[in-house]
């Protein structure tokens, strides 16, 4: 495809990596090389496992290679991961998942979801592979990914990259969202000085819907707190302006009054469903958990800033929190109501990293800490970068989360050039 060469593989891996007897699922991988290699050439080229954003998000499909991936395929043959659950891997959604009985048994079998887990299928599909240790390219919670790798396998590891991913070794989520939502907050503020007319047109949309029964495609009703998800444009510098344009067109006129437009209505519900990434919804707090129990943190969290409540004067846009009532408005959500309620309640979470490891790391290793981050935020990632040892940091305000997307050929480069001290 346009000088790119795709395989698809496919590993079967233990659903619990200390329970090698037990349950498999499968995991699926893609391979993408450049022919500007032969096949020769690029059998011989060493690997780049890609670790995606989420969690719950499937590997990116790409039909010809550009950005960070054009960048890569010059050194690396690149291993796109769909982490279980996603993708073409043995799949945990609102129709799977019941299969696995009451919502605490779905719960158990989601506990071998996270980062630790991840980082043991990688390991075992190194060894299928029979691959060198590999170079490891961690974006967001990929990133968290990484730092789980260089605590408990970092022998599999030449090379650490991580943009927009310096997760906190400690502490509670609240840490994490008493940090983001002041970084959201001050994210909305820019946006409004950018676009101010915007100001009140969202506010406008808020008002119309506490009192117009308007509804999204599938059927169901938009709230105005589920209308705040569409602060996720907020997360880069390459979409948000886009904001400005699902905006502009929200209201027509018709007999009736006053509605919001079909066009309009189509975007938000494609902005504000988890139908194709529920385990984002379902398991986003125990990416933080460690020996506690998250007890929707962020819902805890937004009491103290109550510029996000949809009742405020102006009502703030959100970002990449998680709320218990996503699981009655979401119809994608709402079948697995019980069983996030049973992960938000757990509290003997294992660890997730190995702070005297990374104190003692030797792996070459770099990361992009982007200074405005809505959603890792700057100075809990400069806290983890001190942590690791040897660990290069790039510090930048030119990119928002969503880096790599708007120019991933500097990043990337930048990257291997500092952690191999170029």
């Amino acid at each position: 495809m346009r000088g790119t060469r795709s395989t698809g593989h496919r590993f079967q891996v233990p659903l619990n990596h200390a329970n090698p007897d037990g349950e498999s699922i499968t995991v699926f991988a893609r391979e993408y090389s450049s022919t500007e290699h032969s096949d020769d050439e690029a059998a011989r080229l060493p690997w780049l496992l890609f670790l995606q954003g989420g969690p719950g998000g499937r590997g990116s499909r790409v039909t010809q290679l550009a950005g960070w991936m054009k960048a890569a395929a010059r050194e690396f043959r690149i291993l796109m991961l769909d982490q279980r659950g996603t993708g073409l891997s043995t799949p945990a959604d609102e129709r799977t998942l019941p299969a696995k009985g009451t919502s605490a048994q779905q719960a158990e079998y989601l506990r071998h979801f996270r980062a630790d887990s991840i980082v043991a299928d990688a390991e075992a599909i190194r060894a299928a592979l029979g691959a060198d240790p590999w170079t490891v390219f961690g974006q967001s919670f990929g990133g968290f990914c990484a730092l789980t790798y260089l605590s408990f396998a970092p022998e599999g590891m030449a090379c650490a990259l991580i943009t927009g991913g310096l997760a906190p070794l400690s502490g509670p989520p609240e840490r994490v969202y008493r940090h983001t939502f002041g970084r959201v907050a001050a994210r909305n503020a820019e946006y409004f000085d950018t676009y101010p007319e915007d100001r009140t047109v969202l506010t406008r949309i808020a008002r119309h819907l506490e009192e117009v029964d308007e509804r999204l495609p599938t059927g169901e009703r938009l709230t105005a707190r589920r209308f705040q998800l569409v602060g996720s444009y907020l997360g880069g510098n390459a979409r948000v302006d886009g904001l400005h344009y699902l905006l502009e067109d929200a209201f027509i006129a018709t007999e009736a009054g006053e509605r919001l437009s079909p066009v309009f209505l189509d975007q938000v519900q494609a902005l504000v469903s988890r139908r194709s990434n529920p385990l984002y919804a379902v398991l986003h707090e125990s990416i933080y958990c460690q020996g506690e129990a998250s007890q929707w943190a962020a819902w805890r969290v937004l009491q103290e800033f109550p510029q996000f409540l949809p009742e405020a004067a102006e009502p703030l846009l959100i970002g990449e929190m998680v709320y218990p009532w996503y699981f009655d408005e979401d119809p994608a959500l709402v079948p697995l109501r019980e069983t996030a309620q049973q992960l938000a309640s757990i509290s003997n979470w294992g660890p997730l990293y190995d702070p005297a490891q990374l104190a003692r790391n030797t792996v070459p290793a770099a990361a992009a800490v982007y200074s405005n981050d809505i959603y890792v935020d700057r100075d809990l990632s400069l806290e983890t970068a001190a942590a690791v040892k040897g660990l290069h940091v790039w510090e930048t305000a030119d990119f928002h989360h969503d880096g790599i997307h708007d120019d991933g050929e500097t990043i990337f480069n930048r990257l291997l050039a500092l952690a191999h001290g170029r």
